[in-house]
């Protein structure tokens, strides 16, 4: 069996204290955003751990991209008859990581998510390329199908019906926001006495406290 005990790693590349943080975690997300972004480092900066549950607790976890961020929540797009929407639906309570690890930094989100309006579901679908708007017609996500051949076939099916005419949203895919509760930003130090900043919403206002390693 591979031995794992070994592998270590001590972090020494950045620290951070209250002063290095906005009273606004949107606006201190940005900011980390943008770092990973012009590092150049990271491969998919808004790559994001999205952990849905079922009613009963039953959690599961997939990474899926984030597409944009506001004041209200962040904001990604799947097929609303996939799992991970059907647990939303079920039990609204999400939590998504961003694992920004080359940078020795994550940030961890908590809240609840609903769908994001149609308008704003057609305007992102609107944007992307040709082959995304017809796999949002190909695949039906999370179900069971016999092989790589029925998605083919459902592709030139899909294909052959768009082809004189502009490719719709699909009726079952569109957008979700998690509304954050809580937003913790982490950097690693050494000794693993990790820098862990959390900022916690009560009712309009954020309350910005440290959390022990």
């Amino acid at each position: 069996m591979t031995n794992l005990h070994d592998f270590r790693k001590d972090y020494k590349r950045d620290t951070l204290s209250r002063d290095d943080m906005s009273d606004n975690p949107i606006a201190q997300f940005e900011l980390w955003m943008k770092d990973a972004i012009t590092s150049e480092a990271v491969a998919e900066p808004n790559a994001m751990t999205l952990v849905t549950s079922t009613p009963d607790g039953k959690p599961s976890a997939r990474v899926v991209l984030l597409k944009s961020f506001n004041e209200e929540g962040f904001v990604f797009y799947t097929n609303y008859e996939s799992r991970k929407a059907i647990e939303l639906t079920d039990n609204p309570y999400a939590s998504i990581v961003f694992d920004w690890h080359v940078m020795e930094r994550q940030v961890r989100i908590e809240g609840v998510a609903k769908r994001v309006s149609e308008e704003e579901s057609d305007k992102y679908f609107y944007s992307r390329p040709k082959g995304s708007q017809l796999g949002a017609w190909v695949s039906p996500q999370s179900t069971f199908i016999d092989g790589r051949k029925e998605l083919e076939a459902r592709q030139t099916k899909i294909e052959s019906e768009f082809k004189e005419k502009p490719i719709t949203r699909p009726p079952h895919w569109g957008g979700f926001v998690v509304e954050p509760h809580t937003i913790e930003f982490w950097q690693g130090r050494q000794s693993r006495l990790h820098d862990r900043m959390i900022y916690i919403k009560t009712g309009d206002e954020w309350m910005l406290r440290r959390l022990a390693p």
